[in-house]
């Protein structure tokens, strides 16, 4: 009885009753697809995936292990937790660039911001604590600047610099009025100036207020109080020097700098040393920096590892050749020169695609995420020249590189010289750069599932509906044989019911 009323009931069906089937089914899974290779774009994971992890597992009573939950396996092999997001420390961009100099400039050009609003967000809180002294209550005249710093339009903070001058003039010359003008135009050399040469000006000017008949304002500052403020202004005028091309005496200043303030080494001033160093090409000076500061106790970065592959590399690179190589094996400084590489492009992955320009650069921004895209732009924008100036050190680094990946084949479990590789890096990074740039994610994530399971019935379901419309005749025919053999056991098993069951039984339920 069953098998018949089915037969009856696909006999009656139309050929454009299956178009219509096959092409919403088609529009259907296609904007699924969509939707999840968006969703995928965006947050780097599957929308149906993470619905099902998160909402559908619980009510099925799923539960995930808390034994291996966050446990890695290090380098000897023991246990070891894996970084975890808050660990994803965000760090000041030691050779960041001038907001009016040089970014604002690149807008006016291209009509993009080169910076992000986090980014920018997380400069204004360097500067209201970098900037505030050591006292447990803020003076007036840093509640003031600390407002200007706080303003999110450039012509707003700006404004508010000139206006903390001129309220600055009107009090009694003081050492907290004397910093308080120090600070305004430190704002206004960030901010207002056009070209480097102005901006060193208003820095230069800003060193130099309150040592006119007021000595014992600089011992104050000496004492500590603000200190970091002093720092500051050094550290940027000899950046301005380094960019106006007077490179010995930006090295001169940052060394004094580095001798004079030793405890301040979480400001990386060696950093912004080491590329001065590499831009006068002494590299005997800057493998005595890398001596000091390449040293297993001590936080590394991309300058770090980097610029020690490329002093290995220079010293083998020009008589390289993979051929060669390959027949006859690498020499012992080439064994050392490779190590190097793979060890940098270990710490951070992401530096030899702009190194090797298959990735365009973009302006680097002033707070970088170590190992991750910030800080490979971060490095190559200032150091792919000196790369270039190494004759055969690119040819090394794009015959090498790769190698490492398979040293650590699961870099996000274990890692061969340093920690398993960050799995926040990526978030930290969109956060961090602007959204024309595509950010470099490593590992490269896999299409999930979903992605591709949609993708296939879209393209099945598209196919059926098309040859559906142009032969409606020989796809109706496939298309009850096919629903018949379906639906075949499901009749048989109605038919063996309907067999045992008594006649009454059948009449009672159909008159119901």
């Amino acid at each position: 009885m069953f098998s018949k009323d089915t037969s009856v009931f696909l006999n009656t069906l139309t050929p454009k009753f299956y178009v219509a089937l096959t092409g919403t089914s088609s529009l259907i899974s296609g904007l699924i697809l969509i939707f999840e290779w968006w969703y995928f774009r965006k947050y780097g994971t599957s929308f149906i995936e993470q619905v099902s992890v998160s909402h559908l597992r619980p009510l099925l009573g799923g539960v995930e292990s808390s034994s291996t939950t966050g446990l890695f396996s290090s380098v000897n092999g023991e246990a070891e937790p894996r970084p975890s997001v808050s660990e994803c420390k965000v760090w000041r961009n030691p050779l960041n660039l001038f907001r009016g100099a040089e970014y604002n400039r690149y807008t006016w050009v291209t009509g993009k911001e080169p910076l992000t609003y986090y980014d920018m967000n997380l400069s204004a809180q360097d500067h209201q604590t970098f900037f505030t002294g050591d006292t447990q209550q803020l003076r007036p005249e840093d509640a003031v600047m600390q407002k200007a710093w706080r303003e999110r339009n450039p012509q707003a903070r700006i404004r508010a610099a000139y206006q903390a001058i001129e309220i600055n003039h009107e009090q009694t010359c003081s050492a907290g009025s004397v910093i308080f003008s120090k600070k305004s135009y430190v704002l206004l050399a960030e901010e207002e100036a056009t070209t480097i040469t102005e901006a060193e000006r208003l820095f230069k000017k800003a060193l130099t207020i309150g040592k006119e008949g007021f000595a014992y304002t600089v011992v104050l500052i000496y004492s500590g109080k603000d200190m970091n403020l002093l720092v500051y202004i050094k550290r940027r005028l000899a950046m301005c020097a380094r960019k106006l091309g007077r490179i010995k005496e930006a090295v001169k200043m940052m060394r004094d700098l580095m001798k004079e303030f030793p405890l301040l080494g979480m400001l990386n001033i060696h950093e912004n040393l080491l590329e001065a160093l590499l831009e006068l090409q002494a590299y005997a000076d800057v493998q005595a920096v890398l001596a000091k500061y390449d040293d297993i106790s001590l936080p590394k970065s991309a300058t770090i590892c980097y610029t020690s592959a490329l002093l290995k590399a220079r010293a083998v690179s020009d008589k390289f050749s993979p051929e060669a190589a390959s027949r006859r094996g690498l020499s012992t400084a080439e064994m050392n020169a490779v190590e190097a590489i793979h060890r940098a492009v270990e710490f951070n992955p992401h530096v030899p695609k702009y190194l090797l320009e298959m990735k365009s650069l973009i302006l680097p921004p002033e707070h970088i995420l170590k190992r991750g895209d910030s800080e490979a732009v971060a490095y190559a924008f200032f150091h792919l020249q000196h790369w270039k100036r190494a004759e055969g050190a690119l040819n090394l680094l794009h015959c090498t590189w790769e190698g490492t990946f398979r040293i650590i084949p699961y870099p996000l479990e274990k890692g061969h010289l340093f920690y398993p590789y960050p799995g926040c890096t990526e978030t930290a990074d969109r956060e961090l750069l602007p959204s024309f740039h595509e950010v470099s994610v490593y590992p490269k994530k896999e299409l999930p599932f979903f992605i591709l399971f949609t993708a296939g019935l879209c393209s099945f379901t598209a196919m059926l509906a098309m040859l559906t419309h142009q032969f409606p005749e020989l796809m109706g025919v496939f298309a009850k044989a096919f629903f018949s053999t379906l639906f075949a056991p499901l009749g048989f098993f109605a038919d063996k019911m309907e067999s045992f069951m008594p006649s009454s039984f059948w009449h009672q339920l159909t008159q119901i």
